[in-house]
C-alpha cells in the first residue's frame, strides 16, 4: 500500500518534471549560499580584521562578492518561491479535475450514501492542502537537510565539543515535535472531517431555501448548523491546543541553544580553544540547527494535512463506480427500442428485494404506462433500463442485445428521460435546451422549443433565448421548467423515452400544455410513463400495475377496468379525491 501511495504522489510531478528540478535547483542554491555567507562574515572578521592589516579595498572587495551572493540568492529565492507556488498550484488544478470527472462516472448508488458538501470538502480543501503539500515537502525537506548538514560539517571543523553541545539538544527537540506533531495531526484530521459535515450541511439547508423558508424552519436550521459549528470549533480547538504546545516548546529550545553557545564558547575562548570570530560563525549558524527542527513543526503540520487529504482523494479515488463499460462491448446503430426484462431481480444496498423474478417485454414503439403505490418500484424499473442501477441477477436487453454489453455513452444517448424534479442549470434558455444536444445550431434549438410547446412564452421573455433563468431555472414558472426540458429531449431525439411523473407536480392548465408536449415527443418511440394521475395514462396502449411483488397486471384501461383488480381499485380511488 505504501509502495502505492508512494507511486501516485510522485506521478503527480512527473507532467512538470523540469519545472520540478529547477525549483529543486534553485533551492539548493538558496540554502548553499546561505552557508557560504556566515564563512563570508567569519573571512572578514578573522582575516581582515583581527589580523591587523585591515585594509578598506580587501573588506570591500569581500564586502562585494558577498552582497553578489545575496543578489543571487534572492533571484533563486524568487524562482522557488514563485514557480514552486506555481508548481503546487498545476498539481491542484489536475488533482481537482481529476476528482471532479471520477464524481461524474459514479454510480447513483454511490450519491445514495454520500453528500454533495463532502465531496466538495474533497474536491476544494483538500486539494488545496495537497497544493500546499507538493509545493513546500520536498523543498523544505532539501533545504533543511543542506543546511544542517553543512553547518554541522562547517562547525565541527571550527570546534567539536561546542557541535557535540549543540547537537545534544536535537534529540529532545525532535522527540517533543514527533510526540505532540501526532497528536496535531490527529486533531487535524478531526477538524477537516468536521468541514466536510459543515460543507454538507450548508448545502442541504440553502439548496431547500425555499422549504425552509415556507415552513418558517429557519431557526431549525441554524440550530442543525450550529450544532456541527460547534463541533468544527471543538476539534480546532484540540488542533490549536497541539500546535500551541508544539511552537512553544520549540521556541524554548531555539532560546536555550543560543545561550548554550554564549556559555560554552565563551569558556572556550576564555581558554583560547576559540577565537571571537570562531563564535560569531557559531551563532551566525545557530539557526541553521535550530531552523530546520522548527521548519519541521511546519513541514510536519504539512505532512498531516496532506497525509488527511490524500487518504480522503485515494479514498475518493479508488470508489469504483457500480456501474461501468463492461471489457467486450457491442455497438448498436441504429436502436429501434425494443426492452426486455428477463428474471430481473434487484434491491437497493442490503435492503428489502424491489424486484424478483422481473419478466417484462416492451416493443419497440410501445406506449406503457407504469401504475401503482407509491414505493413498488415503478422509477426503479426505468432506472435500470440507463444502467443508473445494476441488477442483482437476470438480464435487460435493448433490441435483443444486454445493456451492459453497450457503451454507456450509446445506451444512455439513446433514453431521453422527463423527471417530474426538473434540474435546469445556471444559464440562459438556449444553453439549457442545448444541453440535450451539445453543439446544436439555433435553428435546431428553436425547432425542439417549437415541438415543446415552449417558443411562444420564451420569445416573450426579456432576452428571448438569452434570457438568464437564474440558478435552477427560478425565474421560470414549474410548467415552463418542465417544457425546457421536455425541448432539450426533443433536441437529443433518443428511441426511449421515460416520463417520470412529469406532470402531477403542475396545475390543470400546465399539466394540459405539458401533456401535449409529451404526446408529440412520444409519437414513434418506446414510451414508459410512470404515472400519478391515471388520467393521463388512460390512452395508453399497455398499463403495467406493479404491487409488492413485481407486475400483477397488465392490459389497457378498459380490460383492467374490466378485471375489477388493483388498478379498478386505484382509479375508483383517483376519482372520489
Amino acid at each position: 500500500m505504501h509502495k502505492k501511495v508512494f507511486y501516485r504522489l510522485v506521478s503527480f510531478y512527473q507532467p512538470y518534471l523540469g519545472l520540478f528540478i529547477a525549483d529543486l535547483i534553485s533551492a539548493l542554491a538558496v540554502s548553499g549560499i546561505a552557508l557560504v555567507l556566515p564563512l563570508g562574515v567569519r573571512y572578514i572578521a578573522d582575516n581582515l580584521l583581527e589580523s591587523g592589516n585591515a585594509r578598506s579595498g580587501g573588506i570591500a572587495q569581500a564586502g562585494l562578492c558577498l552582497i553578489a551572493l545575496v543578489l543571487v540568492q534572492a533571484a533563486c529565492h524568487y524562482f522557488w518561491d514563485y514557480q514552486g507556488h506555481f508548481l503546487g498550484a498545476k498539481i491542484e488544478r489536475d488533482m481537482r479535475g481529476e476528482m471532479f470527472r471520477h464524481c461524474e462516472k459514479l454510480s447513483f448508488s454511490y450519491y445514495d450514501e454520500h453528500t454533495v458538501g463532502d465531496l466538495m470538502s474533497r474536491i476544494t480543501s483538500d486539494s488545496l492542502s495537497l497544493a500546499e503539500f507538493f509545493h513546500h515537502v520536498p523543498e523544505d525537506l532539501l533545504v533543511n537537510s543542506v543546511k544542517f548538514v553543512g553547518a554541522t560539517v562547517i562547525l565541527f571543523r571550527i570546534h567539536r565539543q561546542t557541535t557535540l553541545i549543540i547537537l545534544g539538544f536535537l534529540p529532545f527537540m525532535l522527540a517533543y515535535t514527533l510526540y505532540f506533531n501526532k497528536k496535531m495531526g490527529v486533531a487535524m484530521g478531526q477538524a477537516r472531517e468536521s468541514m466536510g459535515r459543515i460543507n454538507s450541511q450548508v448545502e442541504d439547508s440553502l439548496s431547500g431555501i425555499r422549504t425552509v423558508q415556507s415552513f418558517t424552519n429557519e431557526s431549525l436550521e441554524e440550530e442543525k448548523f450550529t450544532r456541527q459549528n460547534r463541533r468544527f470549533l471543538a476539534d480546532r480547538r484540540l488542533s490549536y491546543r497541539s500546535e500551541a504546545q508544539l511552537y512553544c516548546g520549540m521556541d524554548a529550545f531555539a532560546a536555550l541553544l543560543p545561550i548554550a553557545v554564549v556559555v560554552f564558547g565563551g569558556l572556550a575562548v576564555r581558554k583560547d580553544a576559540m577565537s571571537l570570530s570562531d563564535l560569531l560563525a557559531f551563532l551566525l549558524y545557530i539557526s541553521y540547527f535550530t531552523g530546520p527542527v522548527q521548519s519541521l513543526v511546519n513541514t510536519s503540520r504539512l505532512l498531516q494535512e496532506g497525509k488527511s487529504s490524500f487518504r480522503r482523494y485515494m479514498e475518493l479515488m479508488e470508489t469504483e463506480p457500480a456501474v461501468r463499460d463492461g471489457s467486450e462491448l457491442t455497438e448498436i446503430k441504429d436502436v429501434k427500442g425494443r426492452l426486455e426484462f428477463r428474471q430481473v431481480d434487484f434491491c437497493y444496498g442490503e435492503g428489502e428485494e424491489v424486484f424478483r423474478g422481473l419478466n417484462l417485454t416492451v416493443e419497440a414503439g410501445e406506449y406503457v404506462a407504469l401504475v401503482g403505490a407509491s414505493g413498488v418500484g415503478k422509477t426503479t424499473l426505468c432506472s435500470l433500463i440507463p444502467r443508473f442501477y445494476e441488477p442483482q441477477r437476470g438480464q435487460i436487453l435493448l433490441d435483443g442485445v444486454p445493456v451492459e454489453k453497450l457503451p454507456l455513452g450509446t445506451l444512455r444517448k439513446n433514453i431521453g428521460i422527463v423527471r417530474q424534479d426538473v434540474y435546469l442549470f445556471h444559464g440562459t434558455v438556449a444553453e439549457n435546451i442545448a444541453y440535450g444536444r451539445p453543439g446544436a445550431s439555433r435553428e435546431e434549438i428553436v425547432a425542439a422549443a417549437k415541438q415543446a410547446g415552449a417558443h411562444e412564452f420564451i420569445e416573450k421573455l426579456p432576452g428571448g433565448y438569452e434570457a438568464d433563468i437564474g440558478p435552477h431555472g427560478v425565474k421560470l414558472s414549474g410548467g415552463q421548467q418542465q417544457r425546457l426540458s421536455i425541448a432539450r429531449v426533443f433536441l437529443k431525439d433518443p428511441a426511449i423515452l421515460i416520463f417520470d411523473e412529469a406532470t402531477s407536480a403542475l396545475d390543470t392548465y400546465s399539466e394540459k400544455v405539458v401533456q401535449r408536449s409529451l404526446e408529440r415527443l412520444a409519437k414513434q418511440r418506446t414510451t414508459l410513463v410512470i404515472a400519478h394521475r391515471l388520467s393521463t395514462v388512460l390512452g395508453a396502449g399497455c398499463i403495467l400495475v406493479l404491487d409488492e411483488k413485481g407486475i400483477c397486471e397488465r392490459g389497457t384501461h378498459k380490460e383492467l377496468m374490466d378485471m375489477g383488480g388493483v388498478y379498478a381499485g386505484l382509479y375508483r380511488a383517483s376519482l372520489e379525491l
